[in-house]
Parts: structure tokens; sequence; C-alpha cells
């Protein structure tokens, strides 16, 4: 009798108990995005939490700013104001990334300027984001970037209110550990549908994973090139999925293959023209080779988020690196006439100077009016989500 009361309170107690808390959830879509443009952030919170302290109590630059933050309670305007990163308090985070991140964590995230120079790149897209999409300043490309709803209108308002209550629901997500500036990036990112930089990922698993395998059997220097460059040349109208142009450079590449030019065809081109379109040029360009030119998918790669030509040849470049393309052999641009000049000119380098802040690769020869031959720069690698849609 004794027993079976015992068995009773326990039972009773267990039930009016508060439920144990587990670990916050992870948004498996903000650990992604949050990965592709903060990668040394994210490390470096990471790291910090780990060692079981928050971040934001080991350094006075972050702990000054939380508080500053907090200060806020939560109305829109003042808390992107607070979250923006002066220069001195970059200058400080980096410092600390150059002294807390070791090892493999430092090398997977450091570019080929260091660990320091890719901090602040990170905190100024931060900075970057915060104006656009926070506090209505107008984008770079403010055609086919910037927030969905007009800044000044009601909408606008709204949804920054959204994105406010969704940063504070996703404080302890992992991915946003390291300051509250990153949860409310992500989620005015979100809020805006703009989760474009992550849209592919993991990519080369997802879509290169053939030729990434094809590329280890290769033997490079039997071939003129390393492979044929096709940047996209997107439609302006909703209901083509490639232009014309776009057509003539995947037939002029389809040749160049044919004629065993090089192993691989590289295709640049995100979901563009128009604004929002649903259609990927280097997704279509791949459907184009492999439906009308029999071209083995094997041999393509795919890059579907450059956005502008400068970014077309950026990413050519990284995946020239993934592959393990050797970096003293030539690739082949291959594209319209008029695109084809164009990246030849003083021009175009003068808009990488200012919007990359360095030449992605180095055109070396013009071998026809659509032809360039092209060497990638390990400049190219650097993350920089100043462009939060293709850092």
């Amino acid at each position: 009798m004794r027993v079976g009361l015992t068995s009773a309170l326990v039972l009773a107690t267990l039930l009016l108990a508060p439920p144990s808390r587990a670990d916050p959830v992870v948004d498996q879509q903000w650990s992604v995005l949050a990965a592709r443009l903060f990668p040394a952030l994210t490390a470096l919170g990471r790291g910090q939490a780990a060692d079981g302290a928050k971040p934001s109590s080991r350094n006075a630059a972050l702990v000054e700013r939380r508080g500053r933050m907090d200060a806020c309670q939560q109305a829109p305007g003042c808390l992107f104001r607070a979250g923006l990163w002066s220069d001195a308090e970059i200058a400080e985070v980096a410092a600390l990334a150059d002294r807390t991140l070791q090892g493999p964590a430092r090398q997977a995230v450091s570019a080929d300027d260091g660990l320091q120079a890719q901090v602040a790149r990170e905190l100024k897209g931060l900075n970057g984001v915060l104006q656009v999409y926070g506090l209505g300043a107008p984008p770079r490309y403010p055609q086919i970037d910037g927030p969905i709803d007009p800044p000044g209108t009601a909408l606008f308002a709204a949804t920054l209110a959204d994105a406010v209550s969704l940063a504070d629901g996703g404080k302890q997500d992992a991915s946003a550990v390291l300051d509250p500036s990153l949860a409310l990036v992500l989620a005015l990112l979100d809020v805006n549908d703009r989760k474009t930089a992550s849209a592919f990922e993991p990519l080369d698993e997802r879509y290169n994973a053939g030729a990434l395998a094809h590329a280890r059997t290769v033997d490079w220097r039997r071939y003129r090139f390393t492979a044929i460059i096709v940047p996209g040349v997107g439609p302006e109208n909703p209901a083509l999925t490639l232009s014309a142009r776009g057509k003539l450079n995947v037939r002029m590449a389809a040749q160049r293959f044919a004629d065993g030019a090089a192993p691989f065809i590289i295709l640049s081109g995100g979901a563009v023209h128009p604004r929002q379109s649903p259609n990927v040029e280097a997704l279509e360009m791949r459907r184009a080779l492999i439906e009308r030119f029999a071209v083995p998918p094997e041999s393509i790669v795919v890059e579907p988020y450059a956005r502008h030509t400068t970014t077309n040849l950026r990413n050519v470049s990284r995946r020239l690196f993934a592959l393990g393309a050797p970096v003293d052999q030539e690739a082949l641009i291959v594209t319209n006439a008029e695109q084809s000049k164009y990246i030849e000119s003083a021009l175009f380098s003068e808009r990488n100077r200012i919007e990359l802040g360095y030449q992605p690769g180095e055109i070396e020869r013009r071998l026809s009016p659509v032809e360039l031959t092209f060497r990638p720069a390990a400049s190219s690698l650097r993350i920089d989500p100043l462009d939060p849609l293709d850092p």
C-alpha cells in the first residue's frame, strides 16, 4: 500500500513538473545562409560558444553593442541603427577573430588577403543589409535588388516589425550567436524572401558532382583550355527561358566542346532578368546543351548565382578552383561579340575594381570576335556579403 502511494506521488510530481528545455532549435535555412554570407563570423561565434560562454561576454565591443541594441526595446529604426558596425568595432572584432580562430577553422574561412580582411568584409556586409533592407537606403542595383516593399510605405514598416519579431525568436540560433545584428540581418533577408545566396546549396554536391568526379580523371594537358566559360545573357521577357544571345552562346560553346578545346563547359548566370524571374540562366543553358547538342552532363559545370558579368567571371573562377583545374593553363570565354568586347574593355576592368575590389582573373588574349582567353585569380575566392544575394 505504501509502495503504491509512493508511486502515485512520483507520477504526480512528474506530471506537474515543467518540461525540461531542449537546446534551441536550429533553422537549417538560416544556417546555410549564414555560412554562405558570413563564414568567418559564424565560425567565430560557434567557436566561442563552444567554450561555454557567450561571445558577448568575451569582448568589450560585443558587450557594448548588445547593451546598445537592448536599449532600443525592439523599436525597428532604433534597432537597425544600433546594429550598424563602426570602424572601431570592425577592427576590434577582426582582431578578436585573428586571436581566436586557429587551425582548420581558420583556414576554412580565411581569404587570400587574410582573416582580418575577411572579417571586415563580412561586418561591412552586415551593415549593407541593415542599411538597405532595414533603413531603406538605395541598393547598388535598384532594378533587381532591394526590399520587397517600397521604403517609406506602411507595408515596408510592417515588414520591418515582422523582421524584428523573427530576429528576436531566432536570437539563440547557432548561426546568430556572435552578435544580435546577425539575427537581424538573417531575419531581414528572410521576411523579404531574399535567400538567393543559399538557393542552390550544397552547389557542387547537388549540381556538379558528376563533373567533379570526372575532373579527377582528366589529363588536363591533353586540352588547349581547362574549360569553356559561357556567361549568361538573361532575357528581359519572363516568357523566355533563354535569350537569343544566350542560345547563340550555348551553340558556340557546344561547337568548341565538340572540337575538343576543353574537357568542361562552365555555365554562369542566376535568375536575374527580369526582376524575380523564375528562370535560372545556368540551368537553362545546361538543359539546352544536353537536349539540343548532346553534351554529356558530366562535362557541364553550373554556376547559378552570378547576377552580373563581374560575378560571372568571379564565380567561374571559384568553380575552376573547385575542379582542380591547373591555374597556369588558360580557360576560354565564349560569348556574343558585344559582351566579349565589353569583358575586354577598360570600363569592365574599372567596374571590377569598384564593385569587387579586384580583378577576378586576367583576360590574356583575343582569339576571335567571340573568344577570349582567361586565367582565374585566387582573389575570387573572397566571400563578400556586400551583395547579400551572391556573396
